[in-house]
């Protein structure tokens, strides 16, 4: 996680328009960054949904974060075109590919298309957006409100910090890429077996729609479980990850928060891209279905077997020691 630098305001604007779900949010948070590369002390003004809304708080050089609620045919769009109008922008990036980005006053623009994309990592497609010399590598923006929040909670459950926590979300949004939840149970329940992992915490994050799925491996997890399922926003979820010595997720937003904090991740992919949407960072792996680019399946190919030797490899190779 690189820490957010401080800079004088230039004078300039900055529009940028994220995306809306948390994962391709992080994957293009390196954004954020080369708006300050390009455009030296601008204040930037992010348009957010409400989901991704909290990750910007405390972003270098923004100012305003905008949270754009969806609205019927489409109104959304309209009502953000009004806030934004009445400023000369010195930059519009739109990472959504909307019309908006070109009814508004700017110098330069930046909007996503079809044509950047390739069968290749999505901070590639990110980083040719913006004209990046390097890969725009993801990073957070975690703050002292998102650490308090975690104190809070962990406090709350009777937990000081002191002990390794691995960091498990069971539930992707999108159909089809969350495993099974009584698989997340089993796996809990041979970490709790397994000498290595005497005396750890077993943590189970998520937003405030995933208590069902997050069920079976909080009750494998008994009394070294750590519930921090809709516990606060999407940065108090990355603070805690944060402090994990080891995380655990599907093909999902957490996934990559994890990887952007550096914490050690695996992440469990059956129908979607591992080629281009796998966590990306240095300590990171990859349990899969398929073996060769192209090649994806159900998710519930994954056996429990699988996804812990996998996470035997990574404790192996990352993990306290």
């Amino acid at each position: 996680m690189v820490q957010p630098l401080q800079q004088m305001s230039s004078g300039r604007r900055v529009l940028y328009i994220s995306p809306n779900r948390i994962g391709d949010a992080v994957i293009a948070s390196g954004i954020i960054r080369d708006i300050q590369r390009q455009w030296p002390g601008a204040e930037v003004t992010v348009a957010a949904g409400p989901l991704p809304a909290p990750f910007y708080r405390s972003a270098l050089g923004v100012t305003e974060v905008i949270e754009v609620r969806k609205g019927r045919h489409a109104s959304h769009w309209f009502k953000l075109w009004q806030d934004v109008l009445p400023t000369r922008w010195d930059a519009v990036i739109d990472t959504r590919g909307s019309a908006l980005a070109f009814m508004i006053r700017t110098r330069q623009r930046r909007v996503y298309s079809q044509a950047l994309e390739a069968d290749a990592p999505k901070v590639e497609m990110i980083s040719r957006l913006m004209h990046a010399p390097t890969a725009l590598e993801p990073e957070l923006f975690i703050d002292a409100k998102a650490k308090a929040d975690v104190e809070a909670v962990w406090q709350a459950q009777g937990f000081d910090g002191s002990a390794p926590v691995l960091a498990l979300a069971p539930l992707a949004h999108q159909k089809g890429k969350s495993w099974p939840a009584g698989r997340w149970a089993e796996l809990v329940a041979r970490a709790k077996a397994e000498p290595r992992f005497a005396g750890w915490r077993f943590m189970v994050v998520g937003g405030p729609d995933d208590h069902l799925a997050a069920a079976p491996a909080l009750a494998a997890a008994g009394d070294q479980g750590l519930d921090f399922v809709g516990k606060g926003d999407i940065l108090a979820s990355a603070a805690a990850i944060s402090r994990s010595a080891l995380f655990v997720g599907n093909d999902s937003g957490l996934m990559h928060v994890a990887a952007a904090a550096g914490t050690p991740t695996l992440g469990l992919f059956g129908p979607t891209e591992w080629w281009k949407y796998g966590p990306r960072g240095p300590r990171t792996a990859i349990c899969r279905v398929g073996h060769a680019v192209g090649d994806l399946g159900p998710i519930e190919t994954l056996t429990v077997e699988a996804v812990w030797q996998s996470l035997l490899e990574l404790d192996a190779a990352y993990g306290p020691q």
